[in-house]
């Protein structure tokens, strides 16, 4: 379907789901769109025997005075100009893709890092610059034509929570001041595509075999874990070292602890903040503390 010129989009229906994808909506908005619809994945239960809540969009849109549904085959009735997607989290079906104009806001720079976790995944390989692209939506992953991106450097030190708000502000930024300009032709991605699986429970788990500056980034993905003691044991904060360090001997064994620092596969990485199993998150000078290391204490 051909995006209308900016003249003709007055009534835009949203489909999204988690918390990063409420700025744009709001954005949206603010900006004076009619937003007839919104469409979010249906409401989940948080724990055995809770309630049900609705999503972070759905609790947004409801928030806005918005109609709500998590039946994507309702878009077809309310006569909307656009569809905007952001991180809905299902693949659209050929059917609405053929009767609506749907353009999808996606935190990469594709095609690199197509598909559910493109920021947890870009900060693993050590990308140096990630981005927003919008991109016109076709039945394939993350596949369709560009828009127009938006590119930011990524620090070495910077979390996973960090770069996510900066790239939701630039694409949030990038989404109103394209619909108002116009998008004009999409572009064929270019280059090799890679693709941004779930992040797992194994993606999270530190070898301290391997080097220093990849454990930091795994770190920076957030929930980061290893074992003490024989206990699940969580980093949130580290810090790679690069100068060898008075009193950690150079050969110390990967996992094992000397002061504030671990010895990894290559070089040292100091801990800064930790959570011992059954414990709240702390600096990790008040766990040594309390924990009272022993020579023979190491992660496993």
């Amino acid at each position: 379907m051909t995006i209308p010129p900016p003249a003709e989009i007055r009534r835009i229906v949203y489909l999204g789901t988690p918390a990063t994808a409420v700025p744009p909506l709001r954005a949206l908005c603010r900006a004076g769109y009619e937003i007839p619809l919104v469409v979010s994945r249906p409401d989940t239960r948080r724990g055995r025997g809770a309630s049900f809540s609705p999503s972070p969009v759905k609790a947004a849109a409801l928030d806005l005075g918005l109609e709500v549904s998590d039946d994507i085959g309702d878009l077809s009735e309310v006569g909307a100009d656009l569809g905007v997607v952001v991180a809905y989290g299902e693949i659209i079906p050929a059917a609405l893709l053929e009767e609506l104009a749907l353009v999808n806001l996606h935190f990469s720079l594709l095609p690199r890092w197509r598909g559910a976790a493109p920021i947890e995944r870009a900060l693993l390989a050590g990308d140096e610059v990630t981005g927003v692209s919008l991109m016109a939506l076709e039945e394939g992953l993350d596949t369709g034509a560009v828009y127009t991106t938006a590119e930011t450097p990524i620090d070495p030190d910077e979390d996973c929570h960090t770069l996510r708000d900066r790239l939701v502000s630039l694409g949030t930024e990038l989404l109103v001041e394209s619909l108002s300009e116009g998008l004009g032709e999409p572009q064929p991605q270019l280059g090799d595509p890679l693709y941004a699986a779930k992040i797992s429970a194994q993606d999270r788990h530190i070898d301290w075999t391997r080097p220093a500056v990849e454990i930091h980034r795994r770190v920076r993905v957030g929930g980061a874990w290893t074992s003490f003691r024989g206990r699940h044991f969580k980093v949130w904060r580290t810090a790679p070292v690069e100068a060898p360090v008075v009193g950690v001997p150079p050969d110390a064994p990967a996992g094992s602890i000397s002061g504030q620092f671990v010895a990894t596969g290559e070089g040292l990485i100091e801990l800064l903040e930790v959570q011992a199993q059954g414990r709240t998150r702390q600096v990790a000078s008040a766990w040594r503390n309390g924990a009272k290391l022993t020579p023979a204490d190491r992660f496993d």
